[in-house]
């Protein structure tokens, strides 16, 4: 274990906006285009984009073996590992995680180095239901969460979505916007701390298909 002191990280954070739905006009989307909002008030660097920026075929091993990985899971390994952290906006699909994420994810873990490992991520969500998509966020932590990446714990869903906007694009509830914000923010200084203020190297593993000579990882930890 060694200490480190050295400011890692100088320039403006950087952070992937995902909205993970098809449909243009989603709630998530417009959800994604309210998060990418405030994090460039908050002076980092935001890329925003949609599912239908990546084109794949569902997960297929011969497929894989016979054509390597399509060119959308490439484009959004490359959109991952250019960011310092990065929120999904996600629908819940039958309780659940919609089958084109799942499928993205999939593809996109195939990758070597794998990109999810160590990335900071918080996860939100925009539903018409009474419970604004939360079981598909818990159940999208599962998959996150067993390729490395830290999911922050506080997660924003937004219920009744069709009626949960204004023109302008804010929240229609102030609380919840105000609440929102905040997570935001948060958030931030989170991925902050962990990519500018590095204290400690050491090797981690965080899921079992991680090899025993994979190189040392900087995190921020007590």
């Amino acid at each position: 274990m060694t200490a480190m002191t050295t400011d890692a990280h100088p320039g403006p954070l950087r952070v992937l906006v995902f909205g993970a739905s098809l449909r243009t006009d989603s709630v998530n989307a417009r959800l994604a285009s309210l998060v990418a909002r405030l994090f460039a008030e908050a002076d980092a660097e935001t890329d925003l984009a949609g599912m239908g920026d990546f084109e794949m075929p569902l997960y297929n091993g011969d497929v894989e073996l016979d054509q390597g990985l399509p060119q959308g899971a490439l484009e959004l390994r490359d959109r991952i590992e250019r960011c310092d952290g990065f929120v999904i906006s996600s629908p819940e699909y039958n309780a659940s995680v919609p089958g084109v994420l799942k499928n993205a994810i999939d593809w996109v873990s195939r990758v070597r180095p794998q990109p999810f490992k160590d990335k900071n991520a918080m996860l939100v969500s925009a539903s018409p239901s009474l419970v604004g998509g939360n079981r598909g966020l818990w159940a999208l932590r599962v998959p996150l969460e067993h390729l490395g990446t830290r999911v922050y714990p506080d997660m924003f869903s937004l219920a009744n979505a069709y009626q949960g906007f204004t023109d302008g694009g804010h929240l229609s509830d102030a609380v919840l916007q105000q609440r929102l914000s905040e997570t935001v923010t948060s958030f931030l200084r989170l991925v902050e701390a962990d990519v500018r203020y590095v204290v400690l190297q050491r090797r981690w593993y965080e899921f079992l298909a991680d090899c025993t000579d994979a190189p040392i990882t900087q995190r921020a930890q007590d």
